[in-house]
């Protein structure tokens, strides 16, 4: 009796702790910041902004620069848009 109360509670801890699990949204920010001058060092591509990056290099040296894997988020407005325009075959 004891162990299949001991089954129990484990199961109940385990359906929780699913329930609670989130999914992991990959960082997408336009600026990174590469630490060292000669592209050895250690980059982190979390910058919003140029200037966000470069006070984050400041004083501790390296460099900023373009995120090359960043992609845009599509606005709804531009989705908006997009579904409104009409079609070449339509326009003539």
């Amino acid at each position: 009796m004891r162990r299949l109360f001991l089954a129990l509670k484990a199961l109940a801890i385990l359906v929780a702790i699913a329930g609670n699990v989130t999914t992991a949204i990959a960082q997408n920010y336009p600026w990174c910041a590469q630490y060292s001058g000669d592209m050895s060092g250690a980059m982190n591509c979390g910058f919003s902004t140029y200037a966000q990056c470069m006070e984050d290099v400041s004083g501790v040296g390296g460099f900023c620069m373009l995120n090359n894997r960043y992609v845009p988020p599509v606005s709804a407005a531009h989705s908006r848009q997009q579904a409104r325009k009409p079609h070449a075959r339509e326009q003539s």
